[in-house]
């Protein structure tokens, strides 16, 4: 509430917390009844220059009429406040509902809205943000969780060789991809519909990426119906911006880097209080047993899929069902 007060705002003392592991996230309301959302974020893991520009691509999109949450211009023209040596930012509170599933006429609105803000993300480069690629997605959080004694002997070779090797592929598979400006961390619980349809929000982790990141972290399935949904939204895609077939072999070396970056992503929070009673069974032998046997799993499949998609367009899929909580989302 002194934040809120030293930029202008005039909360009433009504704060409600909002559930958020990465940041630290209050619904406030104002004296004139309306209500803002401020977001302090976590201090580390974002510069000034690299918040900016979250904010600036937010800016782009706005200005394009694609539906997003922006954050508001402060009473000193900027969009990000400083309290305490923490940064924040004020947005609109927005109502909607993530959805539990997609139906084929929602899956092809939102393949168009992902290409037109995939268009504008390729208008402009990100100076200050990592890009989405086999270093920051692996090697690093790797280094960290070896560096770090994560990893426990029995099972770390096998580890480190099965991460190596999705690294590989996909450094192998991502030549000649373009990269650009994409949401980054585009599932479900960051998409939202309300009473004027559908948007996205909490673009804290956009990169620059391939096309496909956000893509199959929205309809992230693997069976025969994730790819026909799959298949669907890229079509869709098509109708505003390119799309080769080629790419979508990287949804798998993808998938594997994050088994990877995710383990990290825990680690490296795992003194924060809130993130042991999240994460219960992190670090223990078997918990790193189980990352082991799906991170050699996932390779494989890696590989076959990639392989096949090489091949041929017209096969029948791999059948393998995974839902959703078989994913790894930030919240």
């Amino acid at each position: 509430m002194a934040a809120a007060e030293a930029v202008g705002l005039r909360p009433t003392g009504h704060c409600t917390p909002l559930t958020c592991l990465e940041n630290r996230v209050y619904d406030l309301r104002l004296e004139d009844n309306s209500n803002v959302v401020l977001k302090f974020y976590r201090p580390g893991r974002w510069s000034l220059p690299e918040i900016l520009e979250e904010h600036e691509f937010l800016a782009d999109l706005n200005d394009s009429e694609i539906p997003v949450c922006s954050p508001l211009q402060l009473k000193s023209g900027k969009t990000v406040g400083i309290r305490d040596t923490l940064h924040f930012a004020v947005w609109p509170r927005t109502g909607g509902r993530a959805p539990d599933e997609l139906r084929d006429p929602e899956i092809a609105i939102l393949g168009r809205l992902l290409a037109r803000l995939h268009n504008v993300g390729a208008t402009r480069a990100l100076k200050a943000r990592p890009r989405l690629d086999e270093v920051t997605r692996l090697h690093e959080p790797l280094s960290f969780l070896r560096d770090n004694d994560f990893i426990p002997p029995s099972c770390e070779n096998r580890y480190l060789n099965a991460a190596l090797a999705v690294a590989d592929r996909y450094e192998e598979l991502s030549k000649e991809v373009p990269m650009h400006r994409i949401h980054g961390d585009c599932h479900f619980g960051n998409l939202l519909r309300g009473s004027s349809g559908w948007f996205f929000l909490d673009f804290d982790d956009c990169t620059e990426g391939p096309a496909v990141q956000d893509i199959w972290m929205l309809l992230p399935g693997r069976d025969s119906e994730g790819e026909r949904q799959r298949l669907l939204l890229v079509n869709s895609y098509r109708e505003f911006r390119d799309f080769e077939d080629r790419w979508l072999a990287l949804v798998e070396p993808l998938r594997g880097m994050r088994y990877v970056w995710y383990a990290a992503w825990i680690a490296k929070r795992i003194s924060d209080p809130a993130f042991p009673s999240a994460f219960p069974h992190f670090g223990d032998e078997e918990y790193w047993l189980r990352e082991t046997q799906d991170l050699e799993a996932q390779l494989e499949v890696t590989y076959k899929v990639s392989e096949d998609k090489a091949r041929s367009r017209s096969g029948t899929p791999e059948e393998e069902t995974l839902s959703n909580k078989d994913f790894f989302w930030d919240m």
